[in-house]
């Protein structure tokens, strides 16, 4: 088990609940003596707090641990950021769903506590690396842990596009887009696309197609370290967009390349013990509880 000494508090901004619960987790992590870094942005937040401030990618370099305060959308961001460090991410739920986010705020101190204890589960999640290239030159890169995401940006006009997946051609397609999801993702928006529910553990990618033109475009499944390359037809009248975690925005036009692979460093995300995806899933989704005895 690791050792946590020194521990970054990453938060969302603009919510009183974060800012009270970070306060708590402040407090709780000075009382039990660890060191505590905050997140420059999040630093504000407490004037005269006389704790150590950081960029998010200095706390990737010293931090042994680093909590995030917020839903998964916080996550989100910090996972992108601080994989490459190897660094153990763990999340308190302040937001909406907290699929990712999973200490509830009413357990905070006990949970943490645990946590710190070494009572805790690790989970390695894949993210992906898209790039948008026209010819040859590189418009722009990002990570996502949940999904690459082709759409028409501010347009209600279908994107004409290419889908090839380790070079071999697999279908031309007029729709709304598509969603490239990991399993991290497939709970997300691919989920609202009719996108199938995949266990964290898997190494696969989902491609979902968003409303397309044709009855008999289903989404495909396709093995984890596969490379995908979206090319846009040049007859399209509309330049698209890639989102990435919904978070970060590239703009494509028509004959750019998207390029999306499995990126080399992954998250390492901690859960409490008693951690179970399929109770998550029931509480989050609404699933039924078993049968009453008859």
């Amino acid at each position: 088990m690791d050792q946590f000494r020194n521990i970054g508090l990453i938060g969302r901004l603009g919510s009183g609940r974060v800012v009270d619960t970070l306060k708590r987790l402040k407090r709780f992590l000075l009382d039990s003596g660890y060191t505590v870094i905050l997140e420059d942005a999040v630093a504000d937040l407490f004037p005269g707090h006389q704790q150590q401030v950081c960029s998010r990618k200095m706390m990737g370099e010293i931090c042994d641990l680093v909590i995030v305060v917020g839903g998964d959308g916080s996550l989100l961001g910090a996972a992108r950021a601080l994989c490459r460090y190897n660094i153990p991410v763990l999340g308190v739920n302040r937001g909406g769903l907290g699929f990712l986010t999973d200490i509830p705020p009413d357990e905070l101190e006990h949970r943490v506590g645990e946590v710190l204890a070494g009572q805790y589960m690790v989970e390695t999640r894949f993210l992906l690396d898209a790039f948008v290239r026209r010819g040859e030159e590189q418009l722009g890169t990002s990570e996502a842990l949940n999904d690459v995401v082709l759409h028409p940006g501010k347009s209600a006009r279908m994107i004409e596009f290419e889908l090839y997946v380790d070079g071999q051609f697999v279908y031309s397609q007029k729709s709304d887009g598509l969603i490239v999801a990991t399993p991290t993702g497939s709970t997300a928006y691919s989920l609202s696309a009719g996108g199938p529910i995949m266990h964290p553990k898997l190494d696969a990618v989902v491609l979902v197609p968003m409303f397309p033109h044709t009855l008999s475009s289903r989404p495909i499944v396709v093995d984890g370290n596969s490379e995908l390359k979206i090319i846009i037809s040049n007859q399209n009248g509309i330049y698209p967009q890639v989102s990435c975690d919904g978070q970060v925005h590239i703009s494509c036009a028509p004959g750019d390349s998207i390029t999306i692979r499995k990126k080399p460093q992954k998250l390492r995300l901690l859960h409490p013990l008693d951690h179970n995806f399929y109770a998550i899933c029931r509480s989050k989704l609404g699933w039924s509880s078993r049968l009453t005895d008859q």
